[in-house]
């Protein structure tokens, strides 16, 4: 009887290892006897849509099991709340009794249910990433996305380089061959596997002879990206409102227009873009339009400070409303051919004070600095952050507030 109970509490121990296997083992049925001549069988699978928990267990748990599950693993977490594509496990003895289940919540949360004797101990397990810093060098042929892919990088690591130049640098229109950027990232690990990217802690684009410096420093406003003299690298505008595309037409005050056929005023920038490409405000501001707008078909305005206002026209979808309040970067609606366009794009346009101005030739103003007494501060961090980088520290930090 002893014996028994051993082998059982064993079974049970292997059970629970098996199913703490990382989860890109692949999913299947294991049937393969674990220990002496008591089999146990092991599930894996994901979530799919529509499923609950009662129909991915229904072939090898009774209703008044899963039932029993459930209420086991409550206190911790509501197995009513699987979502689509996260993995489970489960281990059943010969007797039909549950041994061992597992639930992927999220990347770093698992819900872990065993039997001990005749009762079910639930529990959250938290992972922890492991965090390693790598630099990593490219040089641009074609784009900035096939750069870091040559670099053996994914897309993700391009789009946070361009988000973190999107003040300084119109990824459609100013990168050219032979440009080249070189970053210090966080890599978050997993098992040992990469799981995601983290910050960028510092970064350098190269740009014929101008050399462009980014650097993560967290102060009293926050955390945000500056330069080698702490100016910080966001500005009021972006230089674009949507992500690598080209421009099919530039600001002119003679055009012909494709449509109508008459020479006439183009005051804006219009994008070229696949439909559904997102498009992003400009800058922080208040939404004062929405809706059909003449020859800009369905379009959004937005009230900025200093008597700034820009227009997107020609969208596909409007994603806010009249009166509210957006930020800088904020998706408001996606690219389309609404009103008087010939194919996808999405025309951009800013006023002053009532007088159009051309989005790609105006001196924005500026951000604010580093605070005076933080300026001791940034210097040590920016000192670490361009070892990072294999760059001596080249200036001290400048008194931005007096130039």
């Amino acid at each position: 009887m002893q014996r028994t109970g051993s082998i059982r509490r064993l079974t049970a121990l292997a059970a629970f290892l098996l199913l703490l296997l990382p989860t890109h083992v692949p999913y299947g049925l294991d049937t393969t006897p674990l220990l002496g001549s008591e089999p146990l069988i092991v599930v894996r699978g994901t979530v799919g849509h529509n499923d609950s928990l009662a129909s991915v267990l229904a072939n090898r748990l009774s209703p008044a099991a899963i039932l029993r599950l459930v209420e086991a693993a409550h206190p911790v977490y509501d197995l009513g709340r699987l979502s689509v594509g996260r993995p489970f496990g489960l281990a059943v003895g010969p007797d039909g009794l549950l041994r061992a289940f597992t639930y992927g919540i999220d990347e770093l949360r698992i819900l872990r249910v065993v039997r001990r004797g005749d009762e079910l101990d639930a529990r959250v397990v938290t992972r922890r990433y492991e965090t390693r810093t790598q630099a990593i060098d490219g040089r641009i042929d074609s784009s900035l996305f096939e750069a870091v892919s040559a670099a053996g990088e994914q897309d993700q690591l391009a789009l946070d380089i361009a988000d973190i130049f999107a003040w300084d640098i119109d990824f459609h229109t100013e990168v050219q061959r032979g440009d080249s950027f070189r970053v210090a990232v966080e890599k978050l690990f997993l098992d040992g596997r990469f799981a995601r990217y983290g910050r960028v802690l510092a970064a350098r684009f190269v740009r014929g002879d101008r050399v462009l410096h980014a650097l993560f420093y967290e102060g009293s406003r926050g955390g945000g990206y500056y330069d080698l003299e702490g100016r910080p690298l966001r500005k009021a505008f972006l230089r674009s409102p949507l992500r690598f595309n080209r421009i099919s037409s530039r600001f002119s005050r003679s055009r012909l227009h494709p449509i109508l056929g008459t020479r006439r005023p183009h005051l804006g920038v219009d994008y070229a873009a696949p439909p559904g490409t997102p498009v992003m405000t400009a800058a922080d501001g208040v939404v004062d339009l929405t809706g059909w707008l003449g020859g800009y078909g369905r379009a959004v305005r937005v009230r900025h400070a200093n008597g700034y206002e820009t227009l997107y026209g020609h969208l596909s979808r409007i994603e806010v409303r009249r009166g509210r309040r957006v930020r800088q970067g904020e998706r408001i609606g996606t690219v389309g051919r609404s009103g008087l366009a010939t194919g996808p794009h999405l025309d951009y346009r800013m006023t002053r004070n009532g007088t159009f101005v051309d989005p790609l030739r105006i001196r924005l103003p500026p951000a604010e600095p580093i605070p005076p007494r933080e300026r001791e501060a940034f210097a040590a961090v920016r000192t670490e952050q361009l070892a990072l980088l294999g760059t001596a520290t080249p200036l001290r930090v400048a008194d931005a507030a007096a130039r």
